[in-house]
């Protein structure tokens, strides 16, 4: 289930629990509200934002980190045009640290099946789309090669990609900072896809929320299926255990041999027992 985005300083709402009238005044019920809600999974709730390290982790809520010398993003409006907004929550300037405050500043990341390209869908529910002059905007509703791009990763600034457009006429090019030349705004900068090379203002560093990430994630569910106490595992095997012994059947669980390795536990207590 997709949840709605949160930004830094969002208070969280809590849940409440309403009592059924039939029994919350019976302390002997079972559905008293002395009831404990199960927790949630801690991937699911993590609404931080991470750097993306590979063409392989950008999916879901996405923020485009521009190179300009006030931190800046790729952002849209709900007519679609595309416009550089300035980032509010970043730490020293330091892009590795930024996050969305705007919902006009997020996109929504998506791999093209049966491509190498990944879609980006704005709040309004339109794609970012690249014309053959070099010109972006987010008006389309459907993915065509103009809305499909390839994230290049920057071999010297881990979590920095160049994007490059997938155009059908093989006139690809790079989305890139450049002056504004609308003289009826006071923003210095655009975005514009008609770079022919990479360099630094093509440069753009992709920030994603974590609970997306692909090994972030797999990490943190490798890490709560390893946590489980000995008393626990001495109850599964169905007697006490000493320390090598825990510590096999936690590795078995972080590998997926967790049933096996239980088996053989269980046959050389009795071997030892039988022994004794």
């Amino acid at each position: 289930m997709v949840k709605p985005l949160a930004f830094k300083g969002d208070k969280k709402s809590k849940k409440r629990k309403h009592p059924n009238p039939e029994t919350s005044h019976d302390p002997n019920s079972k559905n008293a509200l002395t009831t404990i809600e199960p927790k949630a999974s801690t991937t699911e709730e993590d609404d931080s934002w991470v750097s993306a390290e590979a063409a392989s982790d950008i999916t879901g809520p996405i923020l485009f980190a521009l190179p300009s010398a006030t931190p800046t993003c790729i952002a849209c409006d709900t007519n679609g045009k595309v416009f550089t907004s300035e980032i509010e929550n970043i730490f020293e300037a330091d892009l590795a640290t930024a996050e969305p405050h705007d919902v006009r500043q997020v996109w929504v990341a998506n791999h093209v099946a049966g491509t190498d390209g990944i879609s980006f869908k704005g709040h309004h529910g339109r794609y970012l789309s690249c014309d053959k002059f070099g010109i972006l905007s987010a008006t389309r509703e459907a993915i065509s090669f103009e809305e499909s791009f390839t994230c290049i990763p920057t071999p010297d600034i881990p979590g920095a990609f160049s994007i490059q457009t997938q155009r059908a006429d093989d006139n690809i090019k790079f989305l890139t900072l450049s002056s504004s030349s609308d003289t009826t705004t006071t923003n210095p900068h655009e975005v514009r896809g008609d770079a022919e090379t990479t360099s630094p203002n093509t440069t753009i560093r992709i920030r994603m929320q974590a609970r997306f990430k692909p090994r972030l994630k797999a990490n943190k569910e490798s890490k709560a299926r390893e946590k489980i106490s000995r008393k626990a595992l001495e109850e599964v095997v169905g007697r006490r255990l000493d320390d090598e012994e825990v510590r096999r059947l936690k590795r078995a669980r972080r590998e997926g041999d967790y049933h096996e390795v239980i088996l053989d536990v269980r046959v050389k207590g009795k071997h030892d027992k039988f022994a004794s």
